[in-house]
């Protein structure tokens, strides 16, 4: 088995069996429900395994509990980070006694960056030539 194909089985495993909180952010980020940005749960990206990810802004979310490797999760940031993703933390306690304050958070970084293909897809878009503009 490839690590690549470990990865998915193990991100399968986990949408599976959710931890609480991420349960309960999941049931607010499911179905396009927050500003209207899809989000996939147990994402597999790079080398790692994403809680919740949004694409369109290559936005991680992390949901952390106690036994968190600090360390380990600012050298996985800064690798992801390196690659173009975003990620934001929220610890277990945030999750379960402050989501709307968790939702605030997030719908201010999903507003911050323009759409991942937005910016590719303005730069490929040709100009109209001057008899479609009509001049």
């Amino acid at each position: 088995m490839t690590d690549r194909a470990i990865l998915l089985a193990r991100a399968r495993e986990m949408r599976r069996n959710p931890t609480e909180p991420e349960k309960r952010l999941w049931r607010h980020l499911s179905a396009s429900q927050l500003g209207g940005h899809k989000f996939r749960r147990q994402a597999v990206i790079d080398y790692y395994i994403a809680d919740f990810f949004c694409p369109l802004k290559k936005l991680i979310v992390e949901v952390d509990g106690d036994t968190h490797d600090v360390e380990a999760d600012f050298k996985r940031d800064d690798r992801l980070r390196n690659k173009g993703y975003r990620t934001v933390r929220f610890g277990n306690l945030d999750v379960m006694e402050n989501m709307e304050g968790v939702l605030l958070v997030l719908r201010d970084a999903l507003e911050g960056p323009p759409d991942r293909w937005m910016k590719h897809q303005a730069a490929t878009t040709p100009n109209p030539s001057s008899e479609e503009e009509g001049l």
